[in-house]
């Protein structure tokens, strides 16, 4: 095949895979399913808890190290949801990723908070980023699994998820550290 064959196969089998995805969506996974609801309120409710909770004195720099797990979180669960390791069964709507309640919401809103208390209150940051990289991993994780939200497939496990929530809380805390001290 040429270059312009490839991406006519590549753009084909996109349209058949996205209308795939739009059927699975509107029978499983929309308006009528108790999923789309727990889907959306994962969505929701940590913006407006953000909203009410965030340090209103160090705004830019409390959403700028959410921003930073966001986007860690994103590409990782892009990559593993495209190789098939990772993938979460309910999602919002067919165009958008299929994790962004988790991935735009949950977890940068939770990371976030965390940071926000650890640097107020003088905690150490990689203890307490651990301990909820463990929570997420095996015990929320978990839950989801159980109720069909993901599936692990080809040995993607909980134990691999808490290194990716270990890696991406660590890399933003440092990314942001550097930022800062770039500031001063």
């Amino acid at each position: 095949m040429n270059y312009e064959e490839y991406w006519e196969k590549i753009y084909e089998k996109r349209d058949e895979l996205n209308s795939l995805f739009s059927a699975y969506w509107d029978q499983y996974s929309s308006l009528g399913n108790w999923q789309f609801w727990v889907v959306l309120f994962l969505f929701i409710f940590p913006l407006v808890l953000l909203y009410f909770k965030i340090d209103r004195t160090r705004v830019f720099e409390i959403l700028f190290f959410g921003y930073t797990v966001h986007l860690l979180w994103a590409y990782a669960d892009i990559a593993l949801g495209r190789s098939g390791y990772f993938v979460h069964t309910y999602f919002l709507m067919p165009i958008f990723p299929n994790a962004s309640n988790m991935t735009a919401s949950v977890l940068p809103v939770s990371f976030l908070l965390l940071y926000q208390y650890c640097t107020n209150h003088k905690k150490n940051f990689y203890l307490y980023a651990i301990i909820l990289s463990a929570v997420f991993a095996f015990g929320f994780a978990s839950i989801e699994e159980y109720f069909g939200l993901v599936n692990f497939r080809r040995g993607m496990n909980q134990f691999y998820l808490f290194l990716i929530d270990v890696g991406a809380a660590f890399i933003s805390y440092w990314f942001t550290n550097l930022i800062l001290k770039c500031k001063k």
